[in-house]
């Protein structure tokens, strides 16, 4: 009987046909419902600050490449990902020039600076968010009601004073629907579940730091109890299904194995709740999912994913 000859391969053993600009891609797809909804109730100063953020992130990378002479990565579609979340997380009254320069930062410094995609500490479009908090705290907590037009407050920021602002809550529909102020991408809890549901269907992200996070807040809500619908307004409110669903997922920046995305997600739950509830700043997604992603390498190294081949451990 002959012999069959096999040859092996360096690893990897396992492959798929994903990449990063079909991953890319398909989380851009996913964003179109919330992009949607965004300009649907912000108008045309919505399109104009997501336009801005893709494009100054797009040249940010391509100049960058250009000047450390490293190949050209624009392509893998990751900075229009990151220009869309930019945008998603700023007032559509931002000025532009404004926009501009956090996705300058956010590219250059978060980013490049730490050796590009893949190699970043913390989420890219956050930490420009925080830094364009900082630097311009009134244009970003400016905030302009797509119903009427007119400036006022947040959900989160009633919550957190309405005796002091006399405003009252939107309903539980409106702030299902996208009817409240807020940032471009964070408003419609429904068109972000479609985006989320997109994700799911093309095994993307899974649904475990999402669920997880959504339902921390949830319980900690009903428990807290700020408001008559409790933890349910707490999710539709604010930018927590934004942050749950498209930055707390990021694959750089969060847990490999399934028991630390579990932790990371319930921390982030916590935090958000947190300083929602007795910090000075009406929202806590931004900053929770911050503080998670400098603790992911411990968590990492805490909960490390089994070896093949070397059975269970003892």
């Amino acid at each position: 009987m002959a012999e069959t000859m096999y040859t092996v391969s360096s690893s990897p053993h396992i492959r798929d046909n994903n990449s990063v600009q079909s991953i890319m891609r398909d989380v851009i797809i996913a964003l179109l419902p919330a992009t949607i909804a965004g300009i649907y109730y912000f108008k045309l100063s919505a399109f104009l600050v997501v336009l801005t953020a893709v494009i100054a992130c797009v040249a940010s990378e391509f100049v960058w490449c250009k000047v450390t002479k490293s190949p050209n990565t624009t392509k893998d579609l990751s900075a229009v990902v990151t220009g869309m979340l930019l945008a998603f997380n700023v007032p559509p009254t931002l000025p532009l020039w404004m926009i501009v320069v956090g996705s300058v930062f956010t590219m250059i410094v978060v980013k490049a600076l730490f050796g590009g995609i893949g190699q970043n500490i913390v989420n890219p479009a956050l930490a420009g968010r925080a830094f364009l908090l900082a630097s311009y705290p009134v244009a970003m907590t400016t905030w302009t009601n797509p119903v009427d037009g007119v400036t006022g407050a947040t959900p989160l920021a009633i919550l957190k004073g309405a005796e002091a602002t006399g405003a009252t809550l939107p309903s539980i529909g409106q702030a299902f629907i996208g009817q409240i102020g807020g940032c471009i991408g964070e408003t419609s809890a429904l068109a972000l579940l479609i985006g989320f549901a997109y994700l799911l269907y093309r095994r993307v992200i899974t649904w475990h730091i999402p669920v997880v996070y959504i339902g921390t807040v949830f319980v900690l809500g009903m428990i807290m109890g700020r408001s008559p619908l409790g933890g349910l307004y707490e999710i539709m409110a604010g930018g927590l299904m934004l942050g749950a669903i498209f930055m707390a997922t990021d694959y750089t920046t969060s847990p490999m194995t399934t028991r630390g995305q579990i932790v990371f997600a319930l921390g982030c739950g916590i935090l958000t709740s947190v300083i929602r509830q007795f910090g000075g700043y009406p929202e806590g997604v931004s900053y929770s999912i911050l503080i998670m992603n400098l603790l992911v390498p411990l968590i990492d190294r805490k909960f490390k994913p089994r070896v093949f081949g070397t059975g269970e451990a003892k």
